[in-house]
């Protein structure tokens, strides 16, 4: 548990998993409002197989917040130069969400610095881009809450025993974080996030990343449909594509996806 200087801020990060020299690196980087206090990056499966990397982006979490409004390209250039300063060599790269999105700019700007790239419940911007989180501003607090769920899971029902289906527990906990006001902090930061991915669309540029790189997607996923996934497959050169049994939590929901991503990466 750290905190490195990178690019005019504080990233707060940690390091999981073998200590042996051999141990295969992997950045993680993580969805919108990924905080490392409530991801419990300690219990990652991840860590099990690889020297892992997780850390807070800008805005959010332990790290630094500059009072400017960012750009997906920041964030890229946060997750570059982190590998840069602490793994020191290429490594395998995890992103998830909006970490989907860092990643896939992290590949175009500086695609030495990838070995294997997996992308997770993400899209590629412009006409195939992730639900506009912006949009969900505009409506009141229970329309709101009611497109995330759906977004989450398009078969979402509150009236069924369990309404988003694999969830379990995980969907009280997600219910009451959205129905609680975020701290002022949180919020800017999140918000400032949120503007950035509307910035993203890297979909003409698809075919020039050639790394071996998996895409998996969550076949009820509302807000990175899997139309998204299957135009990234058919672009990218070398990408495969594994449509797993959930939605956008569905590394919740689905028991294949840690496996998978792990067997793919240690490939």
């Amino acid at each position: 548990m750290a905190l490195v200087s990178v690019n005019g801020i504080e990233v707060y990060y940690e390091v999981h998993g073998p200590d042996a020299g051999d141990a295969q690196w992997l950045l993680n980087i993580g969805g919108s409002g990924g905080d490392l206090r409530h991801t419990l990056p300690a219990r990652s499966p991840l860590n099990k197989h690889f020297r892992v990397l997780h850390y807070d982006q800008r805005g959010l979490g332990q790290t630094s917040q500059p009072d400017t409004e960012y750009t997906i390209e920041q964030y890229a250039d946060d997750a570059a130069a982190l590998i840069d300063t602490i793994i020191g060599g290429p490594c395998h790269v995890l992103g998830t969400s909006f970490g989907g999105m860092v990643a896939l700019n992290l590949a175009l700007k500086r695609p030495e610095l990838i070995e294997r790239l997996a992308l997770l419940v993400t899209s590629p911007g412009g006409e195939h881009a992730s639900y506009r989180l912006t949009d969900l501003a505009a409506m009141d607090a229970d329309e709101a809450f009611e497109t995330r769920m759906r977004l989450f899971d398009t078969r979402w029902d509150p009236d069924a025993d369990e309404p988003i289906p694999g969830l379990g527990a995980v969907y009280d906990f997600i219910v009451a974080q959205h129905r609680t006001a975020q701290p002022p902090d949180v919020a800017v930061g999140l918000a400032r996030q949120v503007a950035a991915r509307n910035g993203h669309d890297v979909v003409a540029d698809l075919g020039a990343i050639d790394h071996p790189t998996l895409v998996g997607c969550g076949r009820y996923d509302g807000l990175a449909p899997v139309a998204n996934s299957e135009i990234m497959v058919d672009r990218m050169p070398n990408a495969t594509l594994e449509i797993f049994d959930g939605g956008h939590l569905v590394g919740f929901q689905d028991e294949r996806v840690w496996p998978t991503i792990i067997d793919f990466l240690s490939a």
